[in-house]
């Protein structure tokens, strides 16, 4: 069977389309070729990099990718494109094509105020709410 095609974009490629590209690839396996970009390129967020590492996942060496780098590259050819984007912007890029769309808002690890361990456990929450949107979702296509 082919796998399902999916692109995670969010604004920088920096933390929630990353998170979801790689707990995508955790929960759905061979089932799933999975691709992530932004609009804007960032800079890997640590916050991403240390939740995803609590659930045994590591992306350290994961560089982000703009969206014209996956286009250029002849990656057009998405069955669903998730956009990832900020509760409270309500900012999210439209990716033109043919593919299925969902829009999942989740809040942006950046924008987090506080100590460290603050930050990190928010972060947390949004890695949850990712994953738990993930398993919804892969319920809902079986």
């Amino acid at each position: 069977m082919k796998p399902i095609r999916v692109l995670f974009v969010c604004t920088h490629n920096s933390a929630r389309s990353q998170m979801a590209e790689a707990l995508l690839r955790q929960i759905g396996g061979d089932r799933f070729q999975v691709e992530s970009a932004g609009i804007e390129l960032g800079r890997l967020n640590p916050m991403a990099v240390e939740v995803l590492r609590e659930v045994g996942i590591d992306i350290s060496e994961k560089k982000p990718r703009g969206i014209a780098e996956i286009f250029s590259a002849g990656n057009v050819d998405f069955d669903w494109v998730i956009t990832v984007c900020d509760r409270a912007a309500r900012t999210c890029p439209f990716i033109p094509g043919e593919a299925q769309r969902l829009s999942w808002s989740f809040d942006e690890p950046s924008a987090f105020r506080g100590t460290w361990e603050e930050k990190l456990n928010l972060t947390r929450r949004v890695r949850d709410e990712i994953r738990s949107a993930l398993n919804d979702w892969i319920g809902q296509l079986s």
